[in-house]
Order: C-alpha cells, then sequence, then structure tokens
C-alpha cells in the first residue's frame, strides 16, 4: 500500500507509459468466490488494476455494527496476494469521491447492484462500467449463513 499521493504519482507515470489504470472499490470483508471473479473481470479492462478498500470505520458506516469482521488491513493483505489486485489504497470516507477525484483512472467499475447513474465518482473516469456478480456470492450471506 502506499499512501494516495505516491500512489497518483506512480498511476501518473504508468499512464504516461501507455498503461490503462482501472479503479474499483468496496469493503471485501470476508473474500469469497464472487469477489475474486470481480476482480479479476475489472483487471481484464485495462493493465493496472487499483482498489480502494472501505476502512473499518467506513464498513461500520454502510454495514452496520458487528462489520467488519476482519480488520482494514487484514483485508488488505488478503487482498493484495490476488495477482489481479496492483495497488490497494484505504479510504475512510463513505466514498471514494476524493481519491477518483486525483487517480482520475481510464476504468471505474462496480458492481451490477449499482446503476450508471448511481456510480460515485464517474467523472473522474474514461469510462464507467458495471460488472456483474456470481449469482449467490454475498458476505452478507456468508455472515447469515453461519449464525
Amino acid at each position: 500500500m502506499l499512501p494516495l499521493d505516491k500512489l497518483v504519482e506512480k498511476l501518473n507515470r504508468l499512464k504516461e507509459e501507455g498503461k490503462k489504470i482501472v479503479f474499483t472499490n468496496g469493503c471485501f470483508d470476508i473474500l469469497h468466490k464472487g469477489h475474486v471473479a470481480y476482480l479479476q473481470a475489472a483487471k481484464k479492462l485495462g493493465d493496472v488494476l487499483v482498489l480502494g478498500l472501505n476502512s473499518d470505520r467506513s464498513v461500520k458506516a454502510l454495514k452496520g455494527p458487528g462489520r467488519p469482521v476482519n480488520n482494514q488491513y487484514d483485508r488488505a493483505f488478503v487482498l493484495a496476494s490476488l495477482y489481479s489486485v496492483d495497488f490497494i489504497v484505504i479510504f475512510d470516507e463513505d466514498t471514494p469521491y476524493e481519491i477518483l477525484s486525483k487517480i482520475r483512472p481510464h476504468i471505474l467499475t462496480k458492481g451490477g447492484d449499482y446503476k450508471l447513474e448511481e456510480v460515485v465518482g464517474s467523472e473522474f473516469a474514461g469510462e464507467t462500467i458495471l460488472i456483474d456478480f456470481v449469482k449467490g456470492y454475498s458476505t452478507t450471506s456468508l455472515i447469515n449463513k453461519l449464525k
């Protein structure tokens, strides 16, 4: 993980080299097949995949008490081991708007449960693409199954 300013410098150099930057974000609390398939699909859209990871505080704000199950550093560690993920940046805000305003990726991806007009920060990306989820996989359903 790099601080945001260093990440932006690195991405700008990669853009100058002609690399296509893809950005996605999420909580990725309990990593499962759906997450991995989604990240692989996002990576195929470009050369470099940047993952904006919700901080513990923002996951709690979005998902409620009891979440996240795994802290932000553990989640980042596991996600960094995936070949599809090139860079991870943890953000504490409720949305990655500020990060996107600085990174300005070629492509922004979100899950298929969004509508294009709902994707925060899409004005900073060259293109916004929705990626279908793998049916039957969600962190919430996994947690409910464990209960």
